[in-house]
């Protein structure tokens, strides 16, 4: 898969996670469904960060996980959100302006104190890291609103809250 392709699916999922990110309610930032899941400021930060995270991750040959901590900062307030989504989203598609057929095939590594976890193609990465790993999060986090009562926005088609179709 191209960088236009990719390029494009990010733009498509922006406008979804953007509907998401607008309904994080402020009041309930350190809520956890369970003590092992992030509170809800966590998550959504999550979301809005990943695509200029995971581009940040892709300009690189890989990283030693042992290095790096991956626990997402709890925002101040619902109104950080917003502008992070917008500036991770710039970072992503300045990425993707630069990201060759070559650069596609290049490969990335993942280790951990020095020890290879996994070595892929950063298109690889690119497809599970800054996309399926972002719906996978963007999709917890409407499991929080509905353990909330937040309305779900619609993300794929509609939801038991908005129906876009009629």
């Amino acid at each position: 898969m191209g960088a236009d392709a990719l390029l494009a699916e990010l733009e498509q999922e922006a406008g979804a996670t953007r509907r998401v990110l607008e309904r994080v309610p402020g009041r309930h930032l350190a809520w956890r469904p369970n003590p092992k899941a992030m509170a809800l400021g966590q998550l959504a930060w999550h979301v809005a960060t990943i695509p200029g995270n995971i581009a940040g991750l892709a300009r690189l040959d890989g990283i030693d996980a042992a290095t790096v901590n991956f626990e997402p900062r709890m925002p101040a307030g619902v109104e950080e959100l917003l502008p992070a989504f917008d500036a991770a989203l710039e970072d992503a598609r300045a990425f993707f302006r630069g990201f060759s057929s070559e650069a596609a095939a290049t490969p990335w590594r993942l280790s951990s104190h020095g020890k290879e976890v996994f070595t892929i193609p950063k298109a690889a990465l690119i497809r599970s890291l800054m996309l399926n790993h972002w719906y996978h999060h963007r999709g917890q986090l409407v499991v929080y609103f509905r353990c909330l009562d937040v309305p779900v926005p619609a993300v794929y088609g509609r939801s038991a809250d908005e129906k876009p179709f009629g």
